[in-house]
């Protein structure tokens, strides 16, 4: 038998020891790598800036990683709201997008592959994996260095840069530094907000802990850890486990709200194991789930994922207002359009149900100055902890509206890095302007601003298209749509009267049906509660009856109209099978009931089914929809507004062609093309088996062209977002693209096209 090696050190003795130190200088350093930090460095990086990103877990993502598990939302909320259009864009778009191509299973594994490339492929990105930030510097007000440990490989890092980032989602940074925080909710009485929680609810939100679940194809018994939950029935809402719920949908297995959400982590992972493992015994063994028979738990988390503790006081406070009311600001940089969504600080062990959500009629700007820290002048904010109210953090807080805005803060440090200034001095007006300019062209999403591009050499332009898509008539190929819910058809009308439209219906007993024609109180308003006009039909038995809707109203501005059909279980439409950018239908799925006690409007939600469902109207119009212009691809919108925004060529163009011609030769460096990847559908990174890897609107095959010469091409495209970069700059007075497929049957469409002169 081999005696055991004895493992030798041929290091000199020594009195004592000291581990590895490396100094790294940086443009920016972020702490915390989630979602809000990823995608702050990584636009940061694609700006020009050299970004340390700091992160104390093995993984990119935070609450959307593998060790969490919790999906990625924003805005569009599962789509069960009225803010169409409004899924984040940037950066985010582009991993979401990935995602759902690569991933259109939601495993959070893969989804950890997906972030880690986008962050490991910038050359300007250093990324610290299991590094925790320890002890901060200060010369003045200003943060000089952070101190950095990674256990892995036992190596300090002592960090310097002239801008900081605290993306931590505990505000670690931004406390080492002593900015000034707050934890807790305020009252009523401080801001004037209705929706404040009083103190029996409590004020702040707890943490959760996930499991899944597998079935291994025979009998698996299961004995509970000593620490299990005994007594199930301690959870008031013990009636609503079964088998088929897992993973994130389990997001009220929640706990923490009364304790100190920093320093009592480890307590409150401890109680929330207690639960999942006393919940889990429960359905293995209380005999009342005999599904449960051949199932084993998969996984359990092993870290809980956060919610709410620290809150950092900025240049400006968010509140219930700004979000309720969609109150404008001139330093808008992202966006947000989850509900104000708060939760019993007694979690899971509470009596109220898990949470109380206020909606808004739709999406809301977040300013800048939320970002900026009002007492550490080089310190930006991002995610969770920006300077909000904590009713207004209720909606500010969910992982979507945190990436954005970490986008917003990338860009921020990376012009203040360039330029040299701090980053308070980009809220003033002769500075804002550029910022917002540099994030919507890197596809940022900012409610109301659209890109005013100077620099944008399509607008010196000539620009034609090979052909432009009008609507007069949408076939009847698809199923009927039983009008068991209120349904409605989005349609994009210019200014003047409405035009005439005749649909198809079947009738299964005789009945009334009654038309509305809705629009929203404003034009980028997706909540149909103004009425233009109302016409009741008196319909017999029969299918394949068609009904002519024509009436005296007009819209004074270009909008969407709804054509409304009032349920009736007697009565269904026929719908099409063809997708159409900026088309969309849409049924009633709810309304929130006004409360004034709490600032609570009515809503009446208006939103769409996902795909394959969700066809819209076969219809006729007259006159038919013009609202595919080629000057779509120009007009600074990247998404549909109040229009569709974007050019779209005639169905039967079989060389869907944008040409522009300058008066004389131009030296083109860069051309950035946006194409439709639906910025209403929901792309939740986990959990959520999505129907598609790519979205049927988006062109997949195309070829650029200087004159008659192919400059570039493009296969297999499924990204919204696609820059080309010349290496030898393009000179040129004529340039087209052309689409050569697109990866459903809609139309070829674009959003836009920009470009941009090589430098000199």
């Amino acid at each position: 038998m081999t005696a055991p090696r004895t493992l030798l050190t041929t290091e000199p003795a020594r009195d004592s020891r000291d581990f590895r130190t490396e100094r790294l200088s940086a443009d920016l350093v972020i702490v915390g790598g989630g979602m809000a930090g990823t995608c702050a460095a990584v636009t940061a990086a694609r700006a020009g800036a050299r970004v340390v990103l700091v992160q104390d877990r093995p993984v990119l993502g935070g609450n959307a990683s593998s060790e969490i598990r919790l999906w990625v939302l924003g805005a569009t909320a599962h789509m069960f709201n009225n803010n169409r259009w409004s899924r984040e864009g940037g950066v985010l778009d582009e991993i979401l997008v990935e995602n759902m191509f690569r991933n259109p299973e939601g495993n959070a594994v893969l989804f950890d592959t997906v972030l880690l490339e986008k962050a490991v492929a910038e050359p300007g990105i250093t990324l610290l994996l299991n590094t925790a930030a320890t002890a901060v510097s200060k010369d003045g007000d200003r943060i000089a260095s952070v101190s950095a440990f990674c256990a892995q490989n036992s190596t300090r890092y002592e960090l310097t840069a002239p801008v900081f980032c605290d993306a931590s989602g505990d505000g670690v940074l931004g406390y080492l530094a002593g900015a000034a925080y707050r934890m807790g909710a305020e009252s009523t009485e401080e801001f004037g907000e209705l929706f404040a929680p009083e103190e029996s609810y409590g004020g702040l939100l707890g943490q959760s802990i996930y499991f899944y679940s597998k079935d291994v194809g025979r009998p698996v018994t299961f004995v509970p850890p000593g620490y299990a939950l005994d007594d199930i029935t301690e959870i008031p809402r013990w009636r609503s486990f079964d088998t088929t719920v897992q993973g994130c949908r389990l997001w009220w297995i929640e706990y923490g709200g009364r304790l100190d959400t920093v320093h009592d982590t480890e307590e409150i992972k401890w109680e929330l194991w207690k639960v999942v493992y006393g919940v889990w015994n429960h359905l293995k063994n209380s005999g009342d789930f005999p599904e449960a028979k051949n199932l084993t738990l998969e996984w359990a988390g092993l870290i809980p994922g956060k919610r709410e503790s620290r809150r950092f006081e900025g240049l400006y406070m968010l509140r219930q207002q700004d979000i309720v009311d969609q109150r404008p600001h001139a330093d808008a940089v992202a966006s947000g359009g989850w509900s104000l969504d708060l939760h019993p600080a007694d979690g899971v062990f509470s009596e109220h149900a898990g949470s109380n959500h206020l909606h808004a009629r739709g999406v809301y700007q977040v300013p800048y100055r939320c970002l900026v820290s009002r007492d550490v002048s080089n310190l930006l904010l991002a995610g969770r902890i920006i300077s909000v109210s904590h009713v207004a953090f209720a909606s500010t807080r969910v992982m979507a509206t945190c990436a954005q805005i970490g986008q917003a803060a990338g860009m921020a440090a990376a012009v203040c890095a360039r330029d040299g200034v701090l980053p308070a001095e980009l809220t003033k007006p002769d500075r804002m302007p550029a910022l917002q300019r540099e994030l919507l062209r890197a596809g940022q999403h900012i409610p109301d601003l659209r890109l005013d591009d100077p620099d944008d050499l399509a607008g010196q332009a000539a620009l034609t298209a090979s052909s432009e898509l009008t609507v007069g008539s949408l076939p009847g190929d698809g199923p009927a749509a039983p009008l068991d819910h209120s349904r409605a058809q989005l349609l994009p009308l210019d200014a003047g009267k409405l035009p005439r439209m005749t649909l198809t219906v079947d009738v299964a007993a005789p009945t009334t049906l009654r038309v509305e024609l809705r629009t929203g109180n404003r034009p980028e308003d997706y909540t149909p509660d103004v009425v233009l006009a109302a016409r009741e039909f008196s319909l017999d038995a029969g299918a394949g009856q068609r009904i002519e809707v024509d009436v005296e109203a007009t819209v004074d501005r270009p909008r969407y109209v709804f054509l409304t059909l009032i349920r009736n279980d007697d009565v269904s439409v026929r719908t099409t099978t063809r997708r159409v950018t900026g088309l969309l239908s849409v049924r009633h799925t709810g309304t929130q009931e006004a409360d004034d006690a709490v600032g609570k409007p009515r809503v009446e939600f208006w939103t769409p089914e996902r795909r394959p469902g969700g066809h819209n109207f076969a219809l006729t119009i007259d006159p038919p929809l013009r609202a595919w212009s080629v000057e779509g691809v120009r007009n600074g919108h990247d998404r549909p507004t109040a229009r569709p925004n974007a050019w779209a060529a005639a169905y039967e163009d079989r060389r869907p062609t944008v040409r522009l011609r300058w008066p004389e030769p131009r030296r083109i460096g860069r051309l950035h093309l946006t194409f439709d990847t639906d910025a209403d559908h929901a792309m939740e990174s986990v959990l959520w088996d999505h129907q598609e890897r790519a979205v049927p609107f988006c062109v997949r095959d195309y070829v650029v062209r200087a004159g008659d010469r192919v400059v570039a091409e493009r296969a297999d495209n499924h990204q919204t977002h696609n820059v080309l970069t010349f290496d030898t700059p393009l000179e040129t007075d004529e340039l087209s693209v052309e689409v050569v497929s697109t990866h459903g049957a809609a139309p070829a469409a674009l959003f836009a096209v920009r470009c941009y002169a090589a430098p000199s």
